[in-house]
């Protein structure tokens, strides 16, 4: 599923090559995806401008000139493509927006949506998320004071959008790593040492993943030399088998709160 540094990864370039520019047409071959009429949802973003594109959390937001706001979760194997008709990916496109020539594709949305609303019932349509990792007032003493009282184990909160946005399996499990922490460790055992790693921990890897545009392997565009970066620099996840690279120990998985979950017996504590 994408997180937080895939939808940066998006963010990004969906600035590059979507924004200032005009819907020119709209197909859609997935009711489900939507949550209005289509006749509806055509009638109000049908040859509207995209003004500026936001992430919250996991979310991305579509701004458009009439006030009204796409917002887009991906969930489970969505993702999206933007090119032109020949460049289309050989896959089921459940919705599709044009700018002139080039389309803007939405794939994978069996689980995933793209709702529009008012601009003034945008918070109201958001699930209630929890603080921003990389925003500008999440800060060390935040952070401390924000885990006071808090209560479960490492792996569950990190993942529980509630309790911080953005944040999934994979980065949940390279945060644990490089801070050398147990994922079934609980928070109210963690020390201000713990708890200070944790939080540099939280910056460094996010913000490296979005300087490699994430981890997910679908190319946004054609010649796309960005997005799928971090794969290959996952230090646990998905490496079940291998060897770490910090002592040569196994790397195991092992299901916590149903989630597949990735670890260092060995060098995380």
């Amino acid at each position: 599923m994408p997180e937080l540094p895939e939808m940066e990864t998006y963010k990004k370039l969906l600035y590059e090559k979507i924004v200032g520019k005009t819907i020119t047409n709209i197909i859609i071959n997935r009711e489900k995806s939507i949550n209005c009429r289509p006749d509806m949802f055509i009638k109000d973003i049908l040859l509207q401008k995209v003004i500026r594109i936001d992430r919250r959390g996991k979310h991305l937001l579509f701004y458009l000139v009439n006030g009204r706001v796409l917002i887009l979760h991906l969930m489970l194997g969505g993702w999206m493509y933007y090119g032109t008709e020949e460049e289309k990916p050989n896959r089921t496109i459940q919705i599709q927006l044009s700018f002139g020539i080039e389309n803007l594709y939405f794939i994978g949305l069996r689980l995933g949506y793209l709702h529009l609303y008012p601009i003034n019932e945008v918070d109201e349509a958001l699930p209630n998320l929890g603080p921003e990792p990389l925003d500008i007032n999440f800060t060390l003493p935040f952070f401390i004071n924000y885990l006071h009282k808090k209560r479960g184990r490492l792996k569950t909160k990190l993942i529980d959008q509630k309790f911080l946005s953005g944040i999934g399996n994979c980065y949940s499990d390279e945060i644990c790593y490089h801070a050398q922490l147990l994922p079934t460790r609980t928070l109210e055992d963690l020390t201000d040492i713990d708890k200070k790693q944790l939080y540099e921990s939280i910056q460094l890897i996010l913000r490296k993943a979005i300087q490699y545009g994430g981890y997910m392997n679908h190319a946004f565009y054609h010649d796309d030399r960005l997005t799928g970066g971090f794969d290959n620099k996952c230090k646990v996840y998905d490496r079940e088998g291998e060897l770490c690279e910090r002592c040569g120990s196994e790397i195991i998985k092992k299901m916590i709160s149903s989630r597949k979950t990735f670890y260092c017996p060995h060098c995380q504590f």
